[in-house]
């Protein structure tokens, strides 16, 4: 087994390598030639820790495995970042375990590349306004991936707690790029793209905020009852996701779902828009990818990460 310790991520994983697998594992997806595991995510009792699985196989690529870890609150007492994973790959022909990979950062890189990508394929034409909803560990890497994906030319931003908005006029500025906080009416009126990537439960962005031409990254709800958008304005969007079950189950359209105001069948996975079997943005006004989060994500990362790993002489091999 080759182990890839978390130590070592940082310098191995670009954002480039996770665009390009995160891309490629959608399109495996829409292709059916991929498929996410029943997600296993539960309330252990002790440190009010959450605690689960995400795993899946990519018949093309030939990964199988899963990422186990989950949700912290209390690590700041260990000096730890909150969320906690690991990743583990298997042989798809014989069973037996492949490598063992740190999964915190690449969760992050995971995530923003996810976002990134949907922006590369549904950004309305000419957008230069990036808008950032959260100012989370998180929205540093979302940004930087967002504008690795799009020529953006100022970025916007609200946050909760307006003290944390340093991160992203500090992110911004390393970008070379001017950055406003705002509200959310002047950011849903003057942002091409947003990303809303927090932990809330009631929506923060209001159907009347968004005006004009708008592709919208959710990012941030990936739980029963988690909700970042009004589910009018998801109800006047073309509407995309990296899983359809997964999406009406814990992702952010699970409210308008409840609502009654969407159907399943008028959701989109993005991975037919890089396959070019659906149109993607067309003549649509507004665009929503729902970003919830996926097993397979995880595993493509990891999977880059060994083969860079092994070509740098710096995975471990252990025997089992």
């Amino acid at each position: 087994m080759l182990v890839v310790a978390e130590k070592e991520i940082g310098g191995l994983m670009t954002p480039e390598a996770a665009y390009d697998a995160i891309e490629a594992v959608f399109a495996s997806m829409a292709s059916d030639q991929a498929y996410n595991f029943p997600v296993v995510r539960e309330a252990i009792g002790h440190e009010e820790a959450l605690y689960g699985f995400k795993g899946g196989f990519d018949g093309s690529a030939l990964t199988l495995g899963l990422k186990a870890g989950g949700y912290w609150p209390q690590n700041q007492k260990h000096g730890l970042i909150n969320h906690q994973s690991t990743v583990f790959l298997f042989d798809a022909d014989t069973g037996r375990v492949e490598a063992a990979v740190g999964g915190n950062l690449l969760t992050a890189l995971r995530t923003a590349a996810a976002s990134a990508v949907s922006i590369r394929h549904l950004a309305p034409k000419g957008a230069k306004v990036l808008g950032m909803i959260g100012a989370g560990h998180q929205s540093a890497f979302q940004m930087r991936a967002a504008v690795r994906a799009h020529p953006f030319e100022k970025v916007i931003g609200w946050n909760p707690h307006p003290e944390m908005l340093t991160r992203l006029a500090d992110t911004a500025a390393d970008l070379g790029l001017p950055f406003e906080a705002v509200d959310l009416p002047q950011l849903g009126a003057e942002a091409d793209v947003i990303i809303s990537i927090t932990s809330a439960f009631s929506p923060l962005l209001l159907d009347e905020h968004v005006k004009g031409p708008t592709h919208i990254a959710a990012m941030g709800t990936d739980t029963k009852g988690k909700q970042e958008l009004d589910p009018a304005l998801v109800a006047r969007a073309r509407l995309f996701t990296d899983e359809i079950a997964q999406s009406i189950s814990i992702g952010e359209f699970q409210h308008a779902i409840a609502a009654g105001l969407i159907e399943p069948s008028s959701i989109t996975q993005l991975g037919a828009v890089i396959n070019g079997s659906h149109q993607g943005r067309g003549e649509a006004e507004l665009t929503i990818f729902d970003g919830t989060g996926v097993g397979l994500q995880d595993l493509a990362v990891a999977r880059a990460v060994v083969t860079l790993a092994q070509e740098k002489g710096l995975a471990q091999k252990v025997e089992i």
